[in-house]
């Protein structure tokens, strides 16, 4: 620190030795840049092998040696697997794991694999035996893991292993992990803007809503409606807002019950549904005479949520039955880790508190699963209707109500009175559009036409061909022949 005493600028070693600096930087760069920093001298090395900070949040899913150069079956009739002149005793987890293994035994030669608290191994080859070691062994110190969309990845094994880490007897400060991002999509990378010059093949072939400007425009409205359920929701989480289905694949059963065995321990990002159907004291239990049908108040078995309701809750009262959670004040297991994974913190507070736009308190969670929302969620819109204001049915199919609406009246001597009035309101979903998916009234009235030529009903938007008359078999004018294969 004597640069400052002589009146010179500090150098890029003084400010990296700050912890501040160091531990808000380090993030951002790839462990190839760090290690290419510490070798141009000596103040730096000490800097960045020295210091806890430099290596707390390690992202090796952009590390080239960490991917797997053989993508295929290990051994396909003895051939592939002796054209790599490999050694008869290695085994498939050696194989997969192998570069993920060197990197994080030459991190523990360089003594800072016990500063790794955050470690991001998105679309890597990682077994789950890996996953076992960083979860059991002391030489790992890591708090938070993600490993979406990972490959070669046992999902029973690893059950099992997350069973024994949980267990009532394992030893005291055990597992170290304590978040596991598992269900969701990896974090989207951002991608260079291609010329707009630039065609893709067969543009022109693919009719007009692939041109380019309609492509433009369709991203466009995309962002629109991303920044309108921002504002909405004051929250740019996905989980807070009005998303709809916040995880792609549906998970097994069997993941039900781990999370429900690692409650407290570690979590997800994902979360039980937490709808009336899963718990056996209000749900509807059939009896012996109910033989083969299914209530739409039956019973279910433990489920991970799957769906985004948003924070506005159900569209008749704004509310939910089993209550909206509240962040800071329902208990942690009710919120899933967010995404994407903190860079500056490897606490459960960090991982899951979430964002607003205006610094207000968080917005309220609502998720559910998809069987408890049969029948009553919109995929477009994604309006819902809970339990006690719409009863659904096993079809699926759309209910009207009479509903009474208060209106005032005015007396003749100036006192006001209120008058029933009687009005319609259509509630529930339907499959209109195998494109749209279970659609409300509101939507189908949007999309969906009547042809004027033979009377059936198309949707506008799924049909490329069709006009807003004419479905697309009776807008197409060109001349019809019967293709046999």
């Amino acid at each position: 620190m004597g640069t400052f005493c002589d009146g010179l600028p500090p150098s890029l070693a003084d400010l990296l030795t700050n912890t501040l600096i160091l531990r808000q930087t380090a993030p951002y760069l790839p462990i190839s840049a760090l290690r290419n920093l510490s070798r141009t001298s000596k103040a730096l090395h000490y800097a960045i092998f020295q210091s806890p900070d430099a290596f707390r949040y390690l992202d090796l899913s952009t590390v080239k040696s960490a991917i797997v150069p053989f993508d295929g079956p290990l051994d396909v009739g003895g051939i592939s697997f002796r054209a790599e002149r490999m050694d008869e005793s290695l085994t498939e987890d050696d194989f997969y794991s192998g570069p993920l293994r060197h990197i994080l035994n030459r991190l523990e030669k360089f003594h800072v694999l016990r500063n790794v608290h955050v470690l991001v191994l998105d679309k890597l080859s990682v077994t789950a035996e890996l996953v076992k070691e960083l979860l059991t062994e002391e030489r790992f110190n890591v708090r938070i893991l993600s490993i979406r969309e990972v490959r070669h990845l046992n999902e029973r094994k690893l059950q099992q292993y997350l069973r024994y880490a949980v267990r009532p007897s394992r030893p005291a400060g055990t597992p170290r992990i304590k978040g596991l991002y598992l269900f969701g999509p990896c974090d989207p990378t951002p991608r260079p803007a291609s010329p707009a010059t630039k065609k893709s093949p067969g543009l022109a072939s693919r009719g007009v809503m692939s041109s380019q400007g309609a492509q433009i425009g369709a991203q466009w409205n995309q962002k629109s409606q991303h920044a309108l359920d921002a504002a909405l929701s004051r929250t740019e989480d996905k989980w807070y807002q009005p998303s709809g289905k916040i995880i792609p694949k549906r998970p097994s059963p069997e993941w039900a019950e781990v999370l429900q065995t690692c409650e407290g321990i570690i979590a997800f990002d994902a979360v039980l549904c937490r709808g009336p159907r899963h718990d056996p004291s209000k749900a509807y239990v059939p009896d012996a005479t109910t033989s083969g049908t299914h209530h739409p108040s039956s019973f279910l078995r433990p489920t991970i949520a799957t769906v985004a309701l948003g924070p506005s809750g159900c569209e008749t009262c704004h509310s939910s039955p089993e209550g909206p959670a509240l962040f800071g004040y329902s208990s942690p297991a009710h919120h899933p880790l967010l995404s994407p994974v903190p860079l500056h913190g490897s606490s459960l507070r960090a991982a899951q508190m979430p964002h607003t736009l205006d610094g207000s308190a968080p917005p309220p969670l609502i998720v559910r699963c998809e069987d408890c929302l049969r029948g009553r969620w919109c995929e477009r819109c994604h309006k819902w209707w809970d339990e006690d204001c719409y009863a659904g049915s096993a079809i699926a199919q759309r209910t009207e109500l009479q509903q009474t609406e208060l209106r005032e009246s005015i007396r003749p001597d100036g006192t006001s009175h209120l008058l029933p009035k009687q009005t319609v309101k259509i509630i529930g979903v339907r499959r209109d559009c195998f494109g749209c998916g279970h659609t409300c009234i509101s939507c189908k009235e949007l999309f969906i036409r009547t042809c004027k030529k033979c009377s059936f009903e198309y949707c506008h938007e799924d049909n490329d061909s069709s006009s807003d008359t004419m479905c697309d078999w009776c807008n197409y004018t060109s001349r019809r022949t019967l293709e046999m294969y």
